[in-house]
């Protein structure tokens, strides 16, 4: 089985996330895939950011949708890092790339990169919320998407069915042998997320899983010899 690894935000154990730093030093450790998050700002632009105000991972304070990419911009992201737009990242990567959208409003938004620049192959859309992965999957047909769960039981199967996605990103905090086998019977890839210790890795590796959403880039040197 091919095990995948995925670099969340980047390898943000050890660079500050969501940057290109971060996900420059995450495809050089050889992870398969790169998470990202996106936001819009107020006048429209696609950012890579997680949360939905700059206090937690800038210098700045208040909404993303409250600022201009130009005002985006000019905030310290970190080590000297600015806040990247998500065709950057495209250009700035070679890798595969998960990008998570929070609302509708973003998955109209991605939609037309995807058609513009042809991404429907590199990108998997994925997100918490079933409406916006119901609403990527309307625009961009064919596209890769995967459903996340934090708190979830044995329905989070039928809401990914429901919602078109083909895989379940889920917290493997949470995780049980039931959910994987109800995934697995409706033939939906699980990736485990937030894998970050060997026991943790024993854990999603026993299961099965289908790859592991790590904040390290260690992960994948001992991923492949883990059984």
């Amino acid at each position: 089985m091919n095990f995948l690894t995925i670099g969340h935000r980047g390898v943000m154990g050890v660079e500050p996330e969501n940057t290109l730093r971060s996900f420059v030093a995450a495809e050089q450790a050889g992870l398969d895939v790169i998470e990202l998050d996106l936001h819009l700002s107020k006048d429209g632009a696609l950012v890579v950011m997680h949360d939905s105000d700059v206090d937690r991972t800038t210098d700045g304070t208040g909404p993303v949708a409250e600022q201009t990419l130009d005002e985006l911009r000019a905030l310290d992201a970190g080590n000297g890092e600015r806040v990247p737009v998500f065709e950057e990242v495209l250009d700035g990567l070679h890798a595969p790339l998960q990008a998570e959208i929070k609302d509708v409003a973003a998955a109209r938004a991605l939609a037309e990169v995807m058609h513009r620049r042809d991404l429907a192959a590199r990108v998997e859309v994925s997100s918490f919320h079933d409406e916006a992965i119901a609403e990527i999957a309307r625009l961009v047909p064919g596209v890769r998407t995967a459903l996340i769960a934090s708190r979830f039981g044995p329905e989070i199967v039928d809401r990914a069915v429901a919602a078109g996605a083909g895989t379940v990103c889920l917290n493997i905090r949470r995780l049980t042998l039931e959910v994987v086998e109800d995934a697995r019977k409706a033939d939906l890839k699980i990736i485990g997320w937030v894998v970050n210790t060997q026991e943790h890795l024993r854990l999603v590796r026993a299961l099965e899983l289908d790859g592991a959403t790590t904040d390290y880039p260690e992960i994948k040197r001992t991923g492949r010899f883990t059984a």
